[in-house]
Order: structure tokens, then sequence, then C-alpha cells
């Protein structure tokens, strides 16, 4: 673990800025001063890799330090327990530190530290430290979420590291029902932490502090009175929320108390409860009894979801980064960090090599230390955090998608994905970047084979004969496209880019799918298992494919550079055909088709597969490459070869 944070150290941090302090303050801190770097980081724009689709600028980041926990709530652990990741395959101190502080240089504010349970880590302080240090480039909150088991003998030294809230997670105020809910005991415990953090607060802590309470239907909706009596007297928010559907958690819509019936019976008891003013990013509707010291709230993900102005960002303990809490698409930022240690862990030795040749490349360049850049690959690392940002949907399913989605285990919803296989049918669809994801084949590598794959064109079945008067004829058996010339070719028969000069823009979709096929099961089998040596073949090449769709123009010389809007590629394990079956769906809001960026994503996709499963089989075949759907455009819609509107003879893409 790393060593607690020596002055030295502090002095260096603070260091790495060197900006001018305001006549009336010093450098910013937590609390919320401001100096010159602060108003200037205010002034410019939010940095575009933490910015949507929709405009939401994502300045909370959510950290999970660790899997394990000291209880087994009902509503978060399967009661079998779950699974636990390899160490190696966890986030390093030192990974952790650094991934904090390239977020924080791009606009994130405020971090919150969660689990499984982070207290029980064992260098939580040191690394709280080391986080609380970043203050002085914009971080204003550091935060915890917490079962409050042991909170209570770390929370000085937690407080001295720059901690100003914490989320206390807590059911039930009856101590035997909270040894059935948890499958522990330690209720003292948790009600010792929490005055310990009023009792500092008496003294000037400023620790926000709010309680979470699980709502469910049986179980403890009988409790909510009882809570929001604590914040009678003590400056305490008491938060309920919705029962919340996880894998293993056994959850049904029968068990789910909803927001209006707390509402409802709260109301019975306190008809004054009157509304409060929230920040635009919250995710709990705050109320207040009138008299009392402390607010109530309600977090209602399942009956009024709060996607719209939804600002968090998630990383699992095992380094992968996470948009959405009920989304299961995620990118290994662990990964592509590991590459500048030639793929292994980052440990403390490592990470002080990096950190200095850092700190001498930036006074060799400006004189002094100038940023919080320690990765050599951050521009890798920002790149992928931008696209994975920009594929943030509106907003999650709704209840009835959400109950039947496959999910992480809240315990596991900052780590490793745990989830039962279907051998018969497993999809790759949102599953990029599992712990074992090996780096992506260059583009350049995987130009020349495109060349030699059988390509399929929307017009199925023409074969290419040969030129005629200087322009290509189609064979025969298409009597009904005779007429029909190449639009890529002048009349002299020479290659050329079409126009689209005078074309309209519009919204354009393509989707194409090819197989690839084995000679046997052991492929699939592997595959399924996740045992290719190579890594995770269904999360690489789904990534390879859209790295690929963005990259047509430089494959293929005569398509115009388009700004494509969204690329999906989706991979399906058919066991009993022995056979990988790969879609690739492109989008784009423009003048021109997208039809090759699909073909290129799908076919990329494809090559990858063999790539990685190619030392198990040697007879692996690639079929099948066709365009099955394209919308947009003078053509209008077109599904495997029936033209359902538009203009049959105007060309696919210029």
């Amino acid at each position: 673990m790393l060593p607690r944070v020596s002055q030295a150290s502090r002095v260096w941090a603070a260091s790495l800025s060197h900006d001018d302090e305001l006549p009336n303050g010093p450098s910013p801190t937590i609390s919320g001063r401001s100096s010159r770097r602060d108003l200037l980081k205010d002034a410019r724009p939010f940095s575009d890799f933490l910015t949507d689709t929709f405009r939401r600028q994502h300045d909370y980041l959510r950290i999970s330090l660790t899997e394990r926990c000291n209880l087994r709530c009902v509503y978060c652990m399967p009661e079998e327990g779950v699974s636990l990741s390899p160490q190696r395959e966890l986030l390093t101190t030192p990974e952790i530190i650094m991934l904090s502080s390239i977020f924080v240089s791009q606009g994130v504010t405020k971090i919150r530290l969660t689990g499984g349970e982070p207290t029980v880590r064992k260098d939580i302080l040191p690394l709280m430290q080391h986080i609380g240090a970043l203050r002085s480039h914009g971080l204003r909150e550091l935060c915890l979420t917490t079962n409050g088991l042991a909170l209570h003998r770390k929370l000085e030294s937690m407080v001295d590291a720059g901690l100003t809230g914490v989320n206390l997670s807590l059911d039930t105020l009856d101590p035997w029902q909270f040894q059935i809910m948890t499958r522990r005991k330690g209720f003292d415990a948790v009600m010792k932490s929490i005055e310990r953090v009023l009792e500092l607060n008496k003294h000037g802590a400023g620790i926000k502090l709010k309680i979470n309470s699980v709502v469910m239907r049986g179980v403890n909706d009988r409790e909510i009175i009882p809570f929001i009596e604590m914040t009678r007297e003590k400056d305490i928010e008491v938060r309920f929320i919705e029962y919340m559907p996880f894998d293993g958690n056994k959850w049904n819509k029968g068990k789910m108390f909803s927001y209006s019936e707390m509402l409802d019976l709260i109301r019975l008891h306190y008809p004054g409860l009157e509304k409060v003013q929230d920040h635009k990013n919250d995710t709990s509707k705050t109320y207040k009894v009138p008299g009392f010291v402390g607010k109530i709230g309600f977090i209602t993900s399942m009956t009024h979801n709060f996607c719209g102005t939804c600002n968090r960002l998630r990383i699992t303990s095992d380094g992968n980064l996470k948009v959405c809490l009920f989304g299961n698409a995620e990118v290994s930022l662990r990964d592509i960090l590991r590459k500048s240690n030639g793929g292994e862990p980052i440990d403390e030795r490592a990470y002080e090599a990096m950190r200095q040749i850092e700190v001498s490349r930036q006074q060799a360049v400006s004189g002094q230390p100038t940023s919080l850049r320690l990765a050599p690959n951050e521009h890798e690392l920002l790149d992928v955090v931008g696209m994975a940002v920009k594929r943030k949907k509106a907003k999650h399913a709704g209840i009835g998608e959400l109950e039947h989605m496959k999910n992480r285990p809240m315990i596991l919803i900052d780590s490793r994905h745990v989830q039962p296989i279907d051998r018969r049918h497993i999809s790759a669809r949102g599953a990029i970047g599992s712990p074992q994801v090996t780096p992506l084949p260059a583009l350049n590598q995987l130009a020349p084979w495109l060349t030699s794959m059988p390509i399929i064109s929307p017009m199925q079945g023409h074969q290419l004969r040969h030129f005629s008067g200087g322009r290509p004829r189609l064979d025969k058996q298409d009597n009904a496209n005779a007429g029909a010339t190449l639009t890529h070719v002048s009349n002299s028969g020479s290659a050329h880019m079409v126009s689209i000069s005078d074309k309209v823009p519009s919204k354009r979709t393509a989707k194409a799918s090819c197989s690839v096929h084995f000679t046997d099961e052991t492929a699939c089998r592997l595959i399924q298992e996740n045992q290719m040596k190579k890594g995770d073949v269904l999360g690489v090449a789904r990534v390879a494919g859209i790295m690929a769709a963005k990259r047509t123009p430089d494959l293929i010389p005569l398509c115009h550079p388009i700004a494509i809007s969204k690329v999906v590629v989706e991979l399906a394990v058919i066991s009993e055909a022995n056979r990988v079956d790969i879609d690739a769906t492109v989008s784009c809001e423009g003048k021109t088709g997208v039809e090759m960026e699909a073909l290129t994503a799908a076919s990329t996709a494809a090559l990858t597969v063999y790539d990685m499963c190619k030392a198990v089989d040697k007879g692996i075949r690639i079929e099948g490459l066709r365009v099955v759907l394209k919308e947009g455009g003078k053509s209008g819609r077109w599904i495997e070869g029936v033209q359902e509107d538009g203009d049959p003879a105007a060309p696919a893409r210029g």
C-alpha cells in the first residue's frame, strides 16, 4: 500500500499548478475558496470528453475501491455471495490516483468513493489523502458511501484528508431487523458512526450526512415515519430509495414501495410537508417537515427517473467505466492505463518512475511542472472516455425492461460483471473491456485483409463480368437493372469520387451483417467462457468494429469523410451452429450514406474474431458480408433486396 502522504508529497501536488493566488484568499480548497485557476476554469468551455450528445456535463465521478463488503444486504448481494476478481484485475492505488487526476483535469469537481464497502480497503486513508490533494486542481467535494460499520474508527483521519460528505446506508432502526436485512450484526456500530459525524460537525467538520434507506414493501416500509423522526433534531437528510432490480436480489414489482405511496403515507402524519428546491443535478427529490432540523428525500429511479440531468460517471473496482447505473455497457480504462507499463499493474514503484519522467518532461518544456499529466497515454484514455460518454442514452430503461435486463449485482455495480452464462446464445452487446482485453490490432494491419473478404453488395447476386465501352457491365441475369451504372466510374472507365454538394442532409442509417464459422464447437466454447489466450473476443471485436467504422475513408479511397453520430456492433455466439453472428449499425446526419462504414465495421469485427481464435481453429471462414438495411437519403428505405420507398435507381453512397 502507499505510505501516508508526506509533507513533500503535498508540496509536489500543490506545485503542479503554480497558479497565482487571489489577493483575498489562498489556493482553492474543497470548502470552496477560489483562485485565479478556478475562475479561469469556470470561464472556459466544459470538457468535450465529459459532455454527452444530450449536453449533459459529467463533473461527478464515483470510484469503487473494492468488491468486498462486511455486510450481506438482501437487496444488494445474492445470498450465496459473489465471485471476487483476482487481485491483479483490480485497480491499484496508483491507478486510482492517476484516473482521478485525469478526470479532475477535465472538469470533475466531485469524487465519491464507493465499494463494495470502501472502508474495508486497507489503504483507504492514504488513498483519500492523495485524492484530497487534487483540491488545488479543482476538486471541490470528496465523498464516501459506506454502511457505517467501521466509519467511526477512521472518520477523523478521513476529515483530515478532505472528506466533505458521507452517504450512509441504513434500512432499519430495529437492531433485530438490521441483522435480518444485512445477514450480519453491527447496528450499534452504525449508530455510533452517525453520532460521531454529528459530533465532529459540532466542531466545524462540515460533513454533509445523508442516510440512504431502500424501502421494501412488507419488510421495512413501516419504518418510514421513525426515520423521518430522526430529522426532528438532527441535521441529517434521510433519503428513501425505491427498490431496484439487480442480479441476484430477487426483485419483483410487488416488493417496490413507490415514491407516490411514500408521500401519501408521510402526509398522513405530517400534512405540512414542504418541497425544497433541488439542485439541477440532484438525484433526490427533497422535502422538509416544518420545524424539523433535517430534511428527507426520495430517490425515484424506478417511477420518476432523473436521467435528463444526470452528471455521473462510474469507475468499477476492476477499472471499467460505466456511464449509467442501469446500463450494461462498460469500457476498460484499466487496460489502456496499463499499456504504459507493459500491460502490468501500476504499483508504487512504477507510479513514482512515471511521475518523475513526467515532471522532468514538463520542466524541460516550460521550466516548471504545469499539469496533472502522469499517464503517457492520457490522450488515448480520454478518447475512449469521450466515446463512452457520447454513447450514453437519454435515459435508462423502464421498469418492464429493467427487471429482465442483465446487470451486475448491486455489490458489484462498481466492479466485475457476474452473471450466469447461456451457452446456447451469448451476446456481446455492451461488453466492452473485460478484464482480459488485449490491445486492438492497428487498422493499417487490417486494411489489406478487407480486399479479400467475400463482400456481397445490396444488389446481391450481380456479378461484375467485364468492361465494355469503358463502363462496367452487369451480368444478364438481372434484366431489371440492365441499364444500371457504377457511380464511381467515369465514362472513360477511370475511378472518381462522386460529388455530394447538391445533396440534402438527412438522417441516414445502414446495417451490415456477416458470420464467422468454425469447424467445431471448441472456439465457441472458449469464447463463451472467456478462455481465449488473447482475451475477451467479443468485447475486443466490438471495439475494433467501432473504431474501423470511424476510419472507413482512410481504408476505402473513394468514400467521403462523414461525421458519424452512432455505431453499434453486436456479436452473438450461436453454439449449435459453431458460429459468431455479427451486426453493425451506423448512423449519421449528412449528405451521404453509411453503408461502407457499416460494412467496414462488420468485416473488421469479423477479422478480429478470426485473429483472436485462429490459434484454436485453422479452418475459420468469414461469410455473408452484406448490407441488410439502409435508410435515409434519396433512395429511401431498403431491406435485404426490397426497396420500400424512394428512388430505386438512386446511388447508395457518394
